[in-house]
């Protein structure tokens, strides 16, 4: 089975918010390096959103994708809408105050 991945505005804004802070502080490099590492693991998504963590207590097709990237890394929170879409909710970096 495939699912389709589709991302909310929220989340693109987070993708662009995490590049353009990785383009301040260490350059273009970096910042297309870890672009391409969280692009890769939410291929991921595309065929196994069920192997991922549990977001919490309640729904449990709320989940989180923890992506290792150099010391830390970043979490994406999703949503299993369905038997063919996943919905990507928020790209967070682990070291984010907002980040649980």
């Amino acid at each position: 089975m495939s699912y389709r991945v589709r991302f909310t505005e929220e989340a693109e804004d987070d993708l662009l918010r995490l590049f353009d802070f990785l383009l301040e502080r260490s350059g273009i490099a970096a910042a297309l390096d870890a672009l391409a590492a969280i692009r890769h693991a939410l291929e991921l998504l595309a065929f196994s959103p069920f192997s991922c963590r549990k977001a919490g207590q309640g729904d449990p097709f709320l989940r989180e994708l923890v992506i290792g990237h150099g010391a830390s890394g970043y979490v994406a929170l999703f949503e299993i809408e369905n038997g063919d879409t996943v919905t990507l909710l928020a790209v967070r970096h682990q070291r984010e105050e907002d980040c649980h």
